[in-house]
């Protein structure tokens, strides 16, 4: 199968919301797919925005198979030009273990890198990302806030992009 990565233009906006949308409803549920796809509309209305770093995948019939979306994220009013959240990364569902997250996720790490961001936070289970360099955010000192319910602490990652001490 032939894939292609690229920046979600204008064209694949609709298609790739449809994508995050069924991905998860199948995952999960009906209502987690609507979730994560209203979630995905907002960052697109908000600052934090990236589009050079919003992420699509298609095949030869240039259909959309894979999703990754990096906005910019900030502690405490901190580090907004330098920590990206890496939220949602979807793949067809036919398709996944094919390596297209793995191959979506490098390719914004090195484009994240360009654009000189330094690190980027994600919330999801360890087996999917350590393998992509996540490490427990805890190691940093960042921990999620009381109002965030982690099934375990090792659940907030991050990955570092550049070299040397970037939160202080």
């Amino acid at each position: 199968m032939e894939k292609n990565i690229k920046i979600c233009s204008e064209a694949y906006k609709l298609a790739a919301l449809q994508l995050v949308e069924k991905v998860f409803s199948d995952w999960d549920s009906p209502e987690e797919g609507r979730l994560v796809r209203r979630l995905v509309e907002e960052i697109r209305s908000k600052k934090y925005y990236v589009p050079e770093l919003e992420l699509i995948m298609t095949d030869e019939q240039d259909q959309i198979i894979g999703y990754a979306m990096f906005s910019r994220f900030h502690i405490e009013g901190k580090y907004e030009d330098e920590l990206l959240l890496l939220s949602p990364v979807a793949v067809r569902t036919d398709l996944q273990r094919r390596h297209i997250s793995k191959e979506l996720l490098e390719y914004g790490f090195e484009r994240a890198r360009e654009l000189g961001f330094k690190a980027v936070l994600v919330e999801g289970n360890p087996q999917n990302y350590t393998s992509r360099g996540f490490e427990p955010s805890y190691r940093y000192g960042i921990v999620a806030g009381p109002a965030i319910h982690l099934p375990h602490a090792d659940c907030l990652m991050v990955k570092e992009l550049a070299q040397g001490p970037w939160i202080t």
